[in-house]
């Protein structure tokens, strides 16, 4: 769906004071403990939120917009910047991608005084769609500005009647393919985009019984629907991947799944022993191995997929099969790993290779000056 993602840009986010760096086909970051990585998944996922009308809600669960901000002074904590204490510029903290075909980008700032008993929800003080690689007053194609939103039509600007709501994203508001084609191209393309953080496994996981089964393209969130992932993969997808997957982690061994009264039963043959493991037997590591299978090699890839600290719960044998699956996967969407194990990164052949450090407080990429930087220009308000 649509070009990939080249350059991603954040402002003034937790510790992601002014962070812009490049995306490839399969993009790795890591870094030390408390660099940044999770803030920058976060950002990922708001970004990801804002086409479904949900960033708001997402900034109240983190603390709402004063807990998200960047703590530090205006200017930044590194020693070359002046340090001023009294702000000059509004309070912002701005999100945004952009691809060889189309940008995006959107500013939180403060609420304006009122009543109402939702006071400390975020505005969305400005949120536009360029085309190109980057923002140019020539490339604008929708604009936002507060509640008022105007389209590009052809060498001038129409009006929409109306006025959006401080909380409303044009992305999940205004949606007409006529006007404004753009709007729902850059909608769709980021509400395909998948996130992988929390796939369970433990002794009380829904995934070790076995599950109604149907159809399942997508993997769920917390990998519960595994069997039937699996299954689908194998019948709709590409099954000769699957089984190389399977015998590269575990040689010789054969995945099946069992259905009995619509419910599936995933089953794990391996050399030496007399029968199958079921789920409820598997290690955690083999079960989370299995669940990066269904994710990796799903019949329906999204335009973007985000795998946060995917090594977790493996054995060390099974981060370079790990490394082949995501490779593998690649080759179909664009992926961003994020990781703290140096081995899987070793393993990876990424396009792009970041790593995050953190001075005084504030994240930045290791090796990369703002000259170094992809071109990015945020819109003011």
């Amino acid at each position: 769906m649509g070009g990939m993602i080249t350059t991603l840009a954040v402002a003034n986010y937790r510790s992601l004071r002014h962070l812009v760096v490049p995306l490839g086909r399969l993009t790795v970051v890591t870094g030390a403990n408390g660099s940044g990585k999770s803030s920058l998944y976060r950002a990922l996922r708001l970004l990801a939120d804002s086409a479904r009308n949900g960033a708001i809600a997402a900034l109240a669960r983190e603390g709402g917009l004063a807990s998200t901000l960047w703590a530090g002074p205006e200017n930044g904590t590194r020693e070359d910047r002046p340090q001023g204490t009294v702000r000059r510029g509004p309070v912002s903290l701005r999100l945004g991608f952009a691809g060889d075909d189309f940008g995006y980008a959107i500013d939180f700032g403060l609420p304006r005084p009122s009543s109402s008993a939702f006071g400390l929800d975020p505005e969305i003080k400005r949120e536009v769609i360029w085309s190109g690689p980057f923002l140019r007053p020539a490339g604008l194609l929708a604009d936002r500005a507060n509640g008022a939103l105007r389209l590009r039509d052809g060498r001038s600007w129409l009006a929409v009647p109306g006025v959006l709501a401080s909380y409303d994203s044009m992305l999940s508001e205004y949606s007409d393919p006529q006007r404004a084609p753009e709007i729902l191209e850059v909608r769709e393309r980021i509400r395909s985009w998948r996130f992988y953080d929390h796939l369970r496994t433990d002794a009380d996981a829904p995934v070790r019984q076995s599950q109604i089964g149907t159809r399942t393209p997508v993997l769920g969130p917390d990998g519960a629907d595994l069997a039937a992932a699996l299954q689908t993969i194998r019948e709709i997808g590409d099954a000769d991947a699957l089984d190389t997957a399977v015998d590269a982690a575990f040689p010789g061994s054969a995945l099946s799944i069992e259905e009995e009264a619509g419910r599936f039963a995933l089953r794990l043959s391996q050399p030496g022993l007399l029968r199958p493991f079921g789920a409820a037997e598997l290690s955690d590591g083999t079960l989370k191995y299995l669940m990066w299978v269904a994710a990796l090699l799903t019949p329906r890839p999204p335009a973007l997929l985000v795998l946060n600290e995917p090594e977790a719960s493996l054995h060390p044998d099974l981060l370079r099969p790990l490394a082949g699956l995501i490779t593998t996967g690649s080759a179909r969407t664009q992926v961003v790993v994020i990781s703290h194990s140096r081995a899987l990164v070793g393993a990876l052949d990424a396009d792009h290779a970041i790593e995050l450090v953190k001075e005084l407080g504030e994240t930045g990429v290791e090796g990369q000056g703002r000259l170094d930087e992809p071109p990015w220009h945020w819109p003011a308000r």
